[in-house]
């Protein structure tokens, strides 16, 4: 625990960053070393001049350091620095990795055999169906989904990994004790039961805006390749696409209709070489020589109801309903019935549309 305060108020200081951390830690080898090192020793490493070898001796938050850690404990958040085993394998090999992430659930192996899925908040119901089949896909054949758990693309890639049974990774620009958007809190804890919810951000941060662009970085950065379904010419979904360019990871973007503003940046990409996908063939196929025989074959889940998913499935049909007609039919309060049918959207039994309505797959 002493070894993790040293890194946590390491990644605490200002003007620092990972970069510079990483420079640190290549001389001095631990952050306890960095701390206890005089001011002219900075001064030797590349690109940590007067001005932030001063912010390193003069460092004093320790007591906040302290009330983090015990943060950490009371909510059930793992703090995992840079060094342990136990920290992501493709995110260690980029430039600006953070020194510490924390995380809800746990990393495995296979995670390195991770595709990110990103895009539109709004998407139309082309974005929906190709977000839901091609997570679901992937994630039926071993592949981790990755993505940032926001409103639209994110949240659909999220359910359809987890109704295939398979592993998804959520990363938040946010504490991990501050869900966001706060409708996603029960997927989160779906995420996290059976796969792992990430933030480089310590308890207690908020959904700030600038947030969100570092955020990206991790989610390209977790993955062999990012794949693009619906986004704007100004998407938030393109930021993620440079990080994974400039960290030597594959694009995919899926192609849409020339006339939709929610197309313009995936059939851009696409126009600049990002690779066109249609399904999850085109991935795998593309990063054939890296897979190595690790796909494996798809298996049909199969779907057990209790007799409270059974009563809801029988309030719905092949057509949308709105959830305030599921509610007052059922008897039950709507914060109830969204919670069975989130149930039952990861067992694949029942798929969502915009407005919160639902409909049987």
């Amino acid at each position: 625990m002493s070894d993790l305060r040293y890194w946590i108020a390491l990644s605490m200081i200002q003007d620092i960053g990972p970069v510079g951390s990483r420079k640190l830690l290549s001389v001095f080898g631990t952050p306890e070393r960095i701390f206890n090192a005089e001011v002219d020793a900075f001064l030797a490493v590349e690109g940590i001049g007067i001005n932030r070898a001063k912010k390193i001796k003069e460092f004093s938050s320790w007591k906040d350091v302290e009330k983090q850690i015990m943060v950490l404990e009371k909510r059930g958040i793992k703090a995992v620095s840079f060094y342990e085993s136990s920290y992501p394998e493709m995110l260690r090999e980029i430039e600006d990795a953070p020194m510490v992430i924390y995380i809800k659930g746990d990393i495995q192996p296979q995670d390195r055999y991770a595709i990110a899925s990103v895009g539109s908040r709004k998407p139309t119901d082309y974005g929906t169906a190709v977000a839901e089949n091609i997570s679901e896909e992937l994630a039926s054949m071993g592949f981790t989904i990755v993505s940032g758990m926001a409103r639209g693309i994110d949240t659909l890639s999220h359910k359809g990994a987890l109704r295939a049974g398979g592993r998804t990774i959520a990363v938040l620009g946010s504490g991990l004790d501050v869900p966001y958007p706060p409708e996603n809190k029960m997927l989160m804890d779906k995420i996290a039961s059976s796969g792992c919810v990430i933030s480089e951000f310590p308890p207690g941060t908020p959904p700030d805006k600038e947030n969100f662009p570092r955020r990206n970085r991790l989610i390209s950065g977790l993955s062999l390749g990012t794949l693009i379904i619906e986004a704007t010419s100004e998407s938030g979904s393109l930021i993620t696409a440079r990080y994974a360019l400039e960290q030597g990871r594959e694009v995919f973007a899926v192609p849409g209709n020339i006339t939709s503003s929610t197309s313009e940046g995936t059939n851009e990409l696409i126009k600049k070489g990002a690779i066109l996908t249609r399904k999850a063939e085109d991935i795998i196929e593309e990063l054939a020589p890296v897979l190595k025989g690790y796909i494996r074959s798809k298996d049909k889940v199969k779907v057990e109801v209790t007799e409270e998913e059974k009563d809801i499935c029988n309030l719905l049909s092949g057509e949308p309903k709105q959830i305030d007609i599921i509610s007052r039919e059922s008897g039950l309060p709507t914060s109830k019935v969204l919670g069975i049918l989130l149930g039952l959207e990861l067992k694949g039994a029942v798929r969502q549309t915009t407005g919160k309505r639902f409909y049987l797959a």
